[in-house]
């Protein structure tokens, strides 16, 4: 949770510096408003649990709750499949995961739109990063809420992510846009 913290705090810092040299039409303080009344309005639709259960034992399937990882409010998790026991990641290795990925600022209607990914699409480069190891670009470049999920599942799960910016793509966090992530996770087949 510290390193969590610290990635968010270092981002939300350089999203602040490069904001200020703009001229937006809004605030980064009324982005990151925006972003919040965004995530607010996909988990109205959903139920909320306000933390992960003490023994890690989540419910699961299209119709388990959201469970927020943080304090902040910047990471909710939905457990599809909870994955094989004991199949957890260990510190630095490859993980490869497959995704979807939509903005919530398109989410109407209980709908969500204009999802894009390599979930779907296996002409898609593979993507990986090495669990833990944040000082690789090829693993700090998804952000620290992609692995979050492992910390807490084994390899093999499947979740619903709701990440805001401040823990999505490094490279997208002056954009302030939340997203949900369909993700599967899985090791290099040898």
């Amino acid at each position: 949770m510290k390193i969590l913290r610290n990635i968010a705090l270092a981002a939300i810092a350089l999203a602040g510096a490069t904001l200020a040299s703009c001229d937006d039409t809004k605030s980064y303080a009324e982005l990151l408003t925006d972003e919040t009344h965004y995530v607010n309005a996909f988990l109205a639709n959903h139920h909320v649990v306000g933390e992960v259960p003490a023994d890690t034992v989540f419910e699961t399937g299209p119709d388990a709750p959201y469970y927020r990882l943080d304090e902040d409010g910047n990471l909710y998790m939905q457990v599809l499949d909870a994955g094989t026991p004991g199949n957890k990641a260990k510190s630095d290795e490859l993980i490869y995961f497959r995704f979807t990925r939509y903005s919530l600022y398109r989410y109407t209607g209980g709908e969500l739109t204009g999802g894009v990914g390599n979930e779907n699409d296996l002409s898609f480069n593979n993507t990986s990063f090495r669990f833990g190891n944040y000082q690789l670009q090829s693993s700090s470049q998804w952000g620290s809420g992609i692995q979050y999920p492992l910390a807490l599942l084994p390899v093999d799960c499947e979740v619903n992510l709701v990440v805001k910016s401040q823990l999505g793509l490094t490279s997208e966090i002056a954009e302030v846009v939340p997203y949900m992530y369909h993700i599967r996770y899985y090791r290099p087949k040898i």
